[in-house]
């Protein structure tokens, strides 16, 4: 017999927990200028116990040929990529009207 998840009461092959924890996620994509001049991208909003924030990483980092990190509840992604970040959260399954994008750049500034 397989295993009942503790929060949904199904059993773990018919889970649903992190489907609806993706949809209840307020996500906020900031892009910064970091030291050096350097841009980043920021991902934050996501919750550590119910998304596994490494492995999201890991596949944002593919998607977007790009490096970065994922720690204290926040993905970091070098280079501006926040028009990308949000096509491929929806297709991960992210609601759209969910993610907020912000720019911390210089509007006269080149955005690489």
């Amino acid at each position: 017999m397989s295993e009942v998840c503790p929060t949904c009461g199904l059993p773990k092959d018919l889970c649903m927990c992190e489907a609806i924890a993706k949809e209840e996620q307020q996500i906020m994509i900031k892009v910064m200028k970091r030291r050096f001049g350097k841009i980043a991208t920021i991902v934050e909003g996501l919750d550590e116990k119910t998304i596994n924030l490494k492995d999201l990483a890991k596949k944002l980092k593919s998607k977007l040929a790009c490096g970065g990190t994922a720690k204290n509840g926040v993905i970091e992604l070098q280079g501006n990529h926040s028009d990308k970040i949000r096509e491929e959260l929806v297709k991960l399954g992210f609601t759209e009207s969910s993610i907020i994008v912000k720019s911390f750049l210089n509007p006269h500034e080149k955005n690489y």
